[in-house]
């Protein structure tokens, strides 16, 4: 009888146990799902399609590297990562519709410079790019190139071009991707130091300003080597300076403009963000694989080819870098601003 009793009750104890522990199971399972659903997401992310937004028009130096990177990336995951040129107020436009996306890894930017250290400061942007953007890795960093019209320029040496500049009768004309952007910023401070008469004719991304270069429309472009590379040979075009620190291997011939103007060296970065609060998980992911494909080498290979130096730098790196900007840019930004150019 006893053992009747204390076999039904062990019984009963196991079924409770089975209960209770059917019960936590579910409990902690529910509380996982709704704890956690963004590190599920990121687990899962990207299960579609990836918007690489580019604040300027096809064709040019940002557009470039960005369609480089986004073919790395979508080897990278298995997923496809479109490029989607949005255009406008020089490149605010496109940085203030990454700014207010969601957070969740399918909207990102591929910009330059200009978006974030320059427009705050010159323009009414409705983005703060200390708050509002993550900056993922710079992809790479290159100088600016002065091409010119040989119709409308009669110069061979740097020199000879800026006395040119002095003693036109009429203003020179000089082409930018766009008011603000560091092709207009380059030259103006250099026209202001050369003390030229001149008149800035902005257009909507460097491709257009190359071709109304070539076509004779402008006289001038100062812009990113790889934006003037594959015209170096072209007869309408001469080549006179370059704004590194160095003279660049593809232009030995070419004068820096730091040999006219001591200390005058401005390189340009272009790089991968997001909108502030992507997941971690997510962050990571893009970092990783973004200097994984600025290292590549046939990514390697093709930047060198168009005069860019690869990166892949870390986020540290970025926002050290985007930190520490100032002294002559902010010099340019006077000058372009004072009027004149």
């Amino acid at each position: 009888m006893l053992a009747k009793i204390l076999g039904s009750v062990r019984g009963r104890m196991d079924l409770m146990t089975r209960c209770l522990s059917g019960a936590l199971a579910l409990a902690l399972g529910a509380i996982v799902s709704t704890a956690s659903p963004d590190r599920a997401q990121a687990q899962a992310w990207p299960s579609r399609p990836v918007v690489i937004i580019v604040p300027f028009a096809p064709g040019g130096n940002t557009d470039t590297m960005a369609r480089l990177l986004a073919n790395k990336l979508a080897e990278k995951f298995g997923q496809n990562f479109i490029v989607e040129n949005r255009v406008g107020a020089s490149g605010a436009i496109g940085t203030a519709a990454v700014a207010r996306a969601a957070p969740d890894g399918y909207t990102l930017m591929f910009g330059a410079v200009q978006q974030i250290s320059v427009l705050p400061i010159t323009d009414k942007v409705s983005y703060d790019p200390k708050t509002d953007l993550s900056y993922i890795s710079i992809f790479g960093e290159g100088p600016f190139v002065l091409g010119v019209n040989v119709n409308r320029v009669p110069a061979k040496t740097l020199p000879e071009f800026l006395e040119f500049t002095r003693n036109k009768p009429e203003p020179l004309t000089y082409a930018s991707g766009g008011s603000n952007s560091i092709s207009h910023l380059v030259p103006a401070l250099m026209f202001d130091r050369a003390k030229a008469k001149v008149i800035h004719v902005p257009y909507r991304g460097g491709a257009p300003a190359v071709t109304d270069l070539v076509g004779g429309h402008v006289d001038v472009y100062f812009g990113n080597a790889s934006e003037l590379m594959n015209f170096a040979s072209d007869p309408k075009l001469r080549i006179l300076a370059v704004s590194s620190e160095e003279r660049m291997r593809q232009f030995p011939d070419v004068q820096t403009l730091g040999e006219i103007f001591p200390g005058f060296t401005m390189t340009t970065w272009n790089g991968l963000m997001a909108p502030a609060k992507i997941s971690p998980e997510i962050f990571n992911k893009l970092a990783v694989a973004a200097r994984e494909a600025a290292r590549d080498p046939g990514v390697v290979k093709t930047l060198n080819e168009l005069g860019i130096t690869p990166v892949g730098g870390t986020p540290e790196e970025f926002s050290k870098r985007i930190a520490a900007e100032g002294g002559l840019l902010m010099e340019a930004i006077k000058a372009a601003n004072a009027g004149n150019p």
